[in-house]
């Protein structure tokens, strides 16, 4: 298990979460898979303790402080939980603490789906403390794949066993893009790093067929170590390959201290943010710059800035992205108009569409030359994507990469 600690713990409990994380260690000899401490993943109503992405199942923790240590903890899903026997009453009114966290977990799912990346069960664990004893949960309620639990090793090994069932492996180069687009600051490891984890590393033709579950099956299954086939080697063989086994390891374990932004097993302070990345179907947008503007027709040219003169304009969002198109390096424009209605935004989108109607203004406040273009509309906005090479202008290559584009946020 390898963690990367990206914010505070959002939960007292929070600390026993990486503790029992951390007790893992590093590698795949207790679990394997990586975990993201204190993170809150763009459209997610809440920050986490945790995020586990693991080689068959992803883990949303979240934290629930009770207001005192419990023997017993009766904990279903649909209605309200019970300490030692006494009602524990919400502070927001909500059922129990659980309706957040899978609200949240919910939430995770639909950003993986969103960003079209490879599936894999997304569970909750509802990590409750100071102490409990006991929880209760009904089977129904287990069934769905959430758990209900106090952290510490052993429960959060089980918990990941029981729930991380998929029956399609995720490969490195699939977690790398996982993290990626759960990781809102700092860089995601890289295919190559996580390979330690637990991640294979062969490319499985059926993983793009699954499909993402918020709620999986739960079939738990013992690990069984492979066995190896005996037979004789001769001493001078065995003494040249423990001498290169050894000689690997150390280089190994070089290479993964060194350069590192990951806090494995340490308190260190979060990293400064940096840029993420962000995957569609594939492809790796790096964001530059985001801006807000309220007055939309000043940022605005052509009959698009026509249009906004005579309608009402609420916001202009827009985020500049770097991407790589056959070795090339290529600038993204991506805007997010907010309309007075549904009807607007239709008739807006209507006006941009056609061919020389103008558009929005880079951030230099200019037009993006000759770019790619594409447009959609969601409600009462207005998305337009601008696609051109890195200092010139766009050709009808950059099209596929300016519809892929209308998926990207225009803020982080």
């Amino acid at each position: 298990m390898r963690l990367i600690r990206l914010g505070a713990e959002p939960s007292a409990i929070g600390a026993d979460v990486r503790a029992a994380l951390t007790a893992c260690g590093a590698g795949t000899g207790v679990l394997g898979g990586v975990a993201l401490m204190g993170v809150q993943p763009p459209g997610c109503p809440m920050p986490l303790d945790a995020i586990v992405v693991l080689p068959k199942g992803v883990l949303v923790i979240v934290g629930v402080d009770l207001p005192d240590p419990a023997v017993k903890l009766e904990a279903p899903l649909g209605e309200q939980w019970k300490m030692d026997g006494w009602p524990l009453v919400a502070k927001d009114g909500t059922a129990n603490p659980a309706t957040e966290a899978v609200a949240a977990a919910t939430a995770v799912a639909q950003r993986i789906q969103a960003m079209r990346a490879e599936p894999l069960p997304v569970s909750t664990v509802v990590a409750v403390g100071p102490f409990v004893s006991q929880v209760v949960q009904p089977t129904v309620d287990l069934n769905r794949g959430v758990r209900v639990l106090h952290p510490k090793p052993s429960t959060l090994l089980t918990a990941a066993r029981e729930l991380a069932t998929s029956a399609v492996p995720c490969t490195a180069d699939h977690a790398a893009k996982l993290l990626a687009i759960l990781q809102p600051t700092g860089t995601p490891p890289d295919a190559r790093s996580i390979l330690t984890e637990g991640f294979s590393d062969a490319v499985s033709p059926d993983l793009a067929s699954a499909s993402t579950m918020l709620i999986p099956k739960v079939d738990a299954r013992p690990v069984t170590a492979g066995a190896r086939a005996p037979g004789k080697r001769p001493w001078a063989f065995l003494a040249v390959a423990g001498t290169i086994a050894l000689v690997l390891l150390v280089w190994l374990m070089v290479l993964l201290s060194g350069g590192d932004d990951s806090a494995t097993g340490s308190t260190s302070q979060p990293a400064v943010p940096q840029a993420t990345t962000v995957v569609v179907d594939g492809t790796a947008f790096v964001p530059k710059e985001t801006r807000k503007d309220t007055d939309c027709q000043a940022q605005a040219f052509g009959d698009v800035k026509a249009w906004l003169i005579a309608n009402e304009c609420g916001a202009l969002l827009r985020a500049t992205y770097e991407t790589t198109v056959r070795d090339k390096q290529a600038t993204v424009l991506v805007a997010d108009l907010d309309l007075l209605d549904s009807p607007s935004a239709t008739a807006l989108l209507s006006v941009v569409s056609l061919p020389g109607s103008g558009g929005v203004h880079g951030p230099d406040g200019k037009p993006l030359e000759n770019a790619a273009f594409a447009s959609g509309a969601k409600g009462s906005h207005v998305q337009l994507a601008f696609v051109v090479w890195s200092g010139g202008a766009g050709d009808q290559a950059l099209d596929p990469i300016a519809k892929q584009a209308l998926r990207l946020p225009a803020t982080r």
